[in-house]
């Protein structure tokens, strides 16, 4: 995928586990490229016992308010270069180095004062955070245990890890039913679990319409897109909570068929439920009566 237009190359730290470093980092090299990390998800992480946010020539955390360390919006860009670091302290200040002096193009970026006063509040127990957050995906990792056609993702007990989402992806072929359907049942329980990176970037504008067959190109985001379902967690949901989402999961994949025919038999509303819609209470008993 690198061509001469080619200048940089982006990684991803998904769902907070790094991405191959040192594999980007030799063909960033290699190439001649700049390479920045994608760390939305990485705060307090690490890979090889060093902490994401030193590696490449600047990586990126996100501080929004559905991350474990929140400042309700905002971020950070880190670096080991400080000429690159000045530039990005010209960037977010308008370009001004100097009461009146404008050097480069820049922008407002800066954090307000209570973002920041957010942030460094919870930053003071930023460790009780991450072992609830352990807690919680522990629980979850118990109450799901033994079922083959469910995938939990594993974090390396090795390194530092938030703990901060509990990921799952669902085998159709292997459960006897899919992600969509079991996401119907969660929601009819008031489960607010959600599809994560649904759909694919590529069907959604302007992609959808500049590269219309970029599916083909892409099975594996299809595939995956078709099978990932990430679950509550947070200090909101308790450890009973997380015992009957596990037990709600359990019976769709033991009693698949049954239940599988009783979707397909449900209101034309229910089948085409989204997980940002929220479901009336009437409308869940109607559809799925037989827990």
């Amino acid at each position: 995928m690198i061509t001469p237009r080619t200048t940089g190359i982006v990684g991803v730290h998904l769902w907070g586990r790094p991405c191959d470093i040192e594999g980007l980092t030799v063909l960033a090299r290699q190439r001649g490229l700049a390479l920045l990390f994608d760390a939305s998800h990485a705060f307090g992480c690490s890979w090889k016992q060093r902490m994401i946010g030193s590696f490449g020539h600047a990586e990126v955390f996100s501080f929004h308010a559905t991350k474990c360390l929140n400042t309700c919006e905002g971020g950070a860009i880190v670096t080991n270069d400080p000429e690159l670091a000045g530039r990005c302290r010209l960037m977010k200040n308008f370009g001004f180095e100097g009461y009146d002096r404008v050097t480069r193009i820049g922008t407002n970026g800066k954090m307000n004062e209570l973002s920041a006063a957010m942030g460094l509040t919870l930053m003071e127990d930023f460790t009780g955070i991450v072992e609830g957050n352990r807690q919680t995906y522990d629980c979850y990792n118990d109450g799901l245990a033994g079922l083959p056609s469910i995938s939990l993702i594993r974090y390396d007990p090795a390194e530092a890890q938030n703990y901060h989402y509990v990921v799952l992806e669902i085998d159709e072929s292997a459960a006897g039913i899919s992600r969509d359907e079991v996401l119907t049942v969660l929601l009819c329980e008031n489960v607010l679990a959600r599809r994560y990176f649904y759909p694919g970037c590529h069907r959604m504008e302007p992609y959808k319409s500049l590269f219309p067959h970029a599916g083909l190109l892409l099975p594996v985001t299809e595939r995956v897109a078709e099978r990932v379902l990430v679950l509550p967690g947070g200090d909101a949901v308790s450890q009973e909570d997380i015992a009957l989402i596990c037990q709600v999961i359990r019976t769709c994949i033991e009693q698949a068929p049954d239940l599988r025919a009783l979707l397909a038999s449900s209101s034309e509303s229910i089948r085409k439920m989204r997980c940002d819609i929220p479901v009336p209470p009437a409308l869940a008993e109607h559809a799925y009566a037989g827990r």
